[in-house]
């Protein structure tokens, strides 16, 4: 049976009324921390969350409850740290003010598997995990130095991705979509309209990933007999608890982890590091390739955006990837990695270039910088002992009174010669705002404690990844609002 919808203005009201029933009279008492919680949940709107889910429901069986009271009360849970379900519905019980912000009466709050029934609304798959259970046992991934990232995926498999990716007429259906759709559309929107995310119709987005460990170890059931006949390691098939985890690098922590690799779009231009796309990956999976899968995806969901500036660490330094944004006429901000290939010095006829695509003249001097023309998509160098229109060198290489120029074509290398010049002052400016991807996965890890849950489905981390982005959104919507909620809630 269809549940009954109400407006945000009745659940304002419902809010109101309940808190001033319980906590009026003296008995319960708030604290601080409660007055920012009350305040998030009265400006955020989630009653459109039935429109968006009402295809997940039948109008026949038992009354369901309203899909907003159960993702308010999700939101809630990830906003107060506690990372169980089965905890939380105890503390719904115990807590009126948890009951009564989520949109329940105290006494009348739902149960765990009716909040697992709205989980299962969200995610539009058969099984909770993506892959079967039953897989071959894998090799560990070879990992790096402290502080270095998994050894880059050779350039030919990016350009081979990107090429297998573009043959799709769109991009292929997640499970995640519906659960994506109710971030677009209560969060993303609202953000975007109160121009937190900066100029939607010229997005500067930086992405980056982190790992997700979810496990202290691999967990799986072996169904063969290779240990009794002394056959070790044995690569034969296994049951896994989490089939879509596997083996990942982690350069910070200098170790191996198990579990995921979460890779996230953020808005660069947000002055709160707001999330546009969160993406679960595998945690073998480097950050190059998970860009490409999630651009892919991100471009088809995002069609009201759009994007101008990618903003990417060393990680991405990729030829492939700066021929497909240059096609798209995206402006790349990545990182040279000098250990990738064609870094350590490119000649064209007599001119050499450093590693940053800067060409020197024959005395060993770089030229100097003359600007970028767009409509020709390349950029002029010119003599550096040039002074006011004047050789000053005893050498000269030209018979030009302005001295020799050499023009740099994006087209012929993307990569050295970028639309706009490395460690100019626009470069340097833009750049600089790659680290709100750090930022943002602070928040995630620590500040939510995306890490406490003890989750074994990629369906429930998915969920518990756009509950916090959400959270993340929240809070920015907290921060701009100048609403006092203790005059007008508890007055009489």
């Amino acid at each position: 049976m269809l549940p009954m919808i109400r407006s945000h203005e009745q659940y304002q009201s419902f809010v109101q009324q309940q808190l001033r029933i319980h906590y009026t009279n003296g008995s319960l008492l708030f604290v601080a921390k409660d007055w920012s919680l009350v305040k998030k949940f009265w400006i955020t709107d989630l009653s459109d969350t039935f429109n968006l889910l009402r295809d997940t429901f039948s109008c026949r069986g038992p009354k369901s409850i309203d899909p907003a009271d159960l993702l308010r009360s999700y939101l809630l849970m990830v906003q107060v740290g506690e990372p169980s379900i089965t905890e939380w519905v105890n503390q719904l019980r115990r807590c009126p003010l948890y009951a009564i912000l989520s949109g329940f009466e105290y006494g009348q709050t739902p149960g765990v598997g009716t909040f697992y029934g709205f989980f299962h609304r969200l995610w539009s798959h058969g099984s909770v995990n993506l892959s079967p259970k039953r897989r071959l046992n894998r090799k560990k991934i070879k990992g790096g130095k402290k502080g270095q990232k998994a050894p880059t995926k050779a350039y030919s498999k990016i350009a081979n991705l990107m090429a297998q990716l573009q043959k799709r007429s769109s991009a292929k259906a997640q499970p995640f979509d519906v659960l994506l759709r109710l971030f677009q559309h209560q969060f993303l929107a609202i953000s975007a309209k109160s121009g937190l995310l900066g100029n939607t119709h010229a997005l500067s987005i930086a992405s980056d990933g982190m790992p997700l460990q979810t496990a202290a170890q691999v967990r799986s059931k072996r169904l063969c007999n290779c240990r009794e006949l002394g056959i070790e390691p044995c690569r034969c098939y296994r049951i896994y608890s989490q089939p879509d985890c596997d083996m990942g690098w982690d350069s910070y922590r200098n170790k191996y982890f198990f579990g995921y690799h979460l890779y996230t779009f953020v808005a660069a231009d947000s002055p709160y590091d707001l999330p546009l796309y969160p993406r679960l990956q595998r945690a073998s999976r480097h950050d190059a390739t998970s860009w490409v899968v999630s651009t892919r995806e991100f471009l088809e969901r995002f069609r009201e955006y759009t994007w101008d500036k990618a903003i990417l660490d060393a990680a991405h330094d990729a030829l492939p990837i700066y021929e497909y944004l240059h096609a798209r006429q995206i402006k790349p901000f990545i990182d040279l990695n000098l250990r990738s290939t064609g870094s350590k010095g490119v000649r064209k006829d007599d001119i050499t270039f450093s590693p940053a695509g800067v060409p020197f003249c024959k005395k060993g001097l770089e030229m100097k910088d003359r600007g970028y023309d767009y409509t020709r998509g390349r950029r002029k160098y010119y003599c550096p002992l040039v002074v006011k229109g004047v050789v000053t060198c005893d050498t000269p290489c030209s018979d030009s009174p302005y001295g020799r120029c050499v023009h740099t074509y994006t087209k012929h290398n993307p990569r050295l010669f970028p639309p706009v010049a490395r460690n100019s002052d626009e470069w340097n400016n833009v750049y600089k705002r790659r680290t709100t991807c750090e930022r943002s996965n602070k928040r995630v890890k620590e500040d939510f404690l995306l890490e406490a849950a003890k989750h074994r489905s990629t369906m429930m981390w998915t969920v518990r990844i756009y509950g916090i982005a959400m959270c993340q959104h929240m809070d920015a919507w907290y921060q701009e609002s100048n609403l006092d909620p203790r005059s007008m809630l508890l007055s009489a």
